[in-house]
C-alpha cells in the first residue's frame, strides 16, 4: 500500500507541475508544433501580419542613451552600429531569430530580447560592460557564449527550453538568476555565485534541492511548481528572507533550522509551502521574524498547531483556506484568537 500511495503523489505532483509538454520524447516528436505555439507572435493576434519590417524604415539617433524598439516588428539585428552612446537597447516583442551585428554596442549596459525567436545564444562576447540581459520567451536550449560578460547583475532566461544549468560561473557580480518554466532537472553549478540574493527556478522538474551552500547571501529563492518532496539542502542558506516552494510534494516542514541570522533584518520574513501534501505546522516556532505565512491547500487539522507560529510577533498575513481547519465554523474567528497579530486571513482583511 506504501508503494501504491508513493506512486500515487508522484502522478499528482508531475500533474502539477506546469511544464511545457508532457515528456522528452514527446518533446522531440512535436518540437515544431510546440515552437511556432509559443512564439505565436502578438501581431497574429491582432490581425497585423506577422511579417518583419525593414530595418531602414527605423530611425535611430545615434545621441541615444535609451532606446526603446518594441514591438516593432523587427526581423534582424542590423544597422545598430550608429547607437554609438547607447546604454539600454530593448527590443521586446519583435521577430528577432538571432543575435548578430551588436559588436560595436560597448557602452550597453542592459540588453533586453525578451519575447523574440531566439534560439541560441551567440555573439554577446565583445558586450563586455552588460549588467542586465533578459532573453525571456525565446527558444533557447543551452545556456552558452556568456564567457565575456563578467559583469552581468541580473540575468533572465524565462520560459525557455533550457534543460540544464551552465557556463554561468564566471558570472561572480551575478545577483539575480531568473530561470523559471524551463525544463531544469537539477540545481548545479552555481555554488560559486557568491553574490547571488535572488533565485527563480519556479515550474522546472527539479526533484531535489542540493548545490545551494555557496549561496551564503541568498534572500530570495523561489522554487514553485516542481517535484520537490523534502525541503533539504538549505543550511547555508542564513540570510534568507523569503522562501517561495508551492505546488510541490512536500510532507513535512524542515530543514528550516539554519533559517535565522544575528543580524534582525537577515530573518525569514515569507514562507510560501502551499498546495502540498504537509499534516502539520511543526518546526518553525524559531522563525521570530515571519511576516507572511502561505500554508493553504495542505492537510492543516488540528487548531493547535497555530501554536507553532506565536513567537511570530510581526506575523501579518496567513493563508489556511483549502485545509480541513477551514471547515470550522468558527474558522476565522478562531484564527484572530490563536494569532492576533494578524491583519489578513487569506484574501480578505481583518476589520477591527
Amino acid at each position: 500500500m506504501a508503494e501504491n500511495g508513493a506512486d500515487q503523489q508522484a502522478m499528482e505532483i508531475d500533474r502539477r507541475v506546469e511544464s511545457e509538454e508532457s515528456g522528452d520524447e514527446e518533446d522531440l516528436k512535436k518540437e515544431g508544433i510546440d515552437e511556432l505555439s509559443q512564439n505565436t507572435s502578438v501581431y497574429e493576434t491582432e490581425g497585423e501580419p506577422d511579417t518583419p519590417v525593414d530595418i531602414e524604415t527605423i530611425i535611430l539617433d545615434p545621441e541615444a542613451e535609451d532606446v526603446d524598439l518594441n514591438h516593432c516588428r523587427i526581423g534582424k539585428l542590423e544597422g545598430f552600429d550608429v547607437l554609438k552612446k547607447v546604454k539600454v537597447l530593448c527590443l521586446r516583442q519583435n521577430l528577432i531569430k538571432a543575435i548578430e551585428n551588436l559588436d560595436q554596442l560597448i557602452t550597453l549596459r542592459e540588453l533586453d530580447l525578451y519575447d523574440n525567436q531566439i534560439k541560441k545564444i551567440a555573439n554577446l562576447q565583445e558586450l563586455k560592460d552588460v549588467e542586465i540581459l533578459d532573453l525571456s520567451f525565446n527558444i533557447v536550449r543551452k545556456i552558452e557564449a556568456l564567457e565575456g560578460l563578467n559583469k552581468v547583475k541580473k540575468l533572465f532566461l524565462v520560459n525557455n527550453k533550457i534543460t540544464k544549468i551552465e557556463n554561468i560561473g564566471h558570472m561572480e557580480q551575478l545577483e539575480m538568476l531568473e530561470l523559471g518554466s524551463n525544463r531544469i532537472r537539477v540545481v548545479e553549478n552555481i555554488d560559486n555565485l557568491k553574490k547571488l540574493n535572488t533565485l527563480f527556478l519556479g515550474k522546472n522538474k527539479i526533484t531535489k534541492l542540493q548545490n545551494l551552500d555557496g549561496l551564503t547571501n541568498l534572500t530570495v529563492l523561489s522554487i514553485q511548481s516542481n517535484r520537490l518532496t523534502k525541503i533539504e539542502g538549505m543550511q547555508s542558506l542564513i540570510n534568507l528572507q523569503e522562501l517561495y516552494m508551492s505546488h510541490n510534494g512536500i510532507e513535512v516542514i524542515e530543514g528550516l533550522e539554519n533559517n535565522v541570522s544575528h543580524r534582525p533584518s537577515k530573518k525569514l520574513t515569507t514562507l510560501d509551502i502551499a498546495n502540498n501534501q504537509i499534516k502539520k505546522i511543526e518546526n518553525i516556532c524559531h522563525l521570530t521574524e515571519l511576516q507572511e505565512f502561505w500554508m493553504n491547500d495542505n492537510l492543516i487539522d488540528q487548531w493547535s498547531d497555530l501554536d507553532e507560529l506565536k513567537n511570530a510577533k510581526e506575523l501579518q498575513t496567513v493563508y489556511l483556506e483549502g485545509n480541513p481547519l477551514q471547515k470550522d465554523p468558527h474558522y476565522r474567528r478562531k484564527v484572530i484568537l490563536s494569532l492576533p497579530s494578524v491583519r489578513q486571513i487569506d484574501a480578505t482583511f481583518i476589520r477591527f
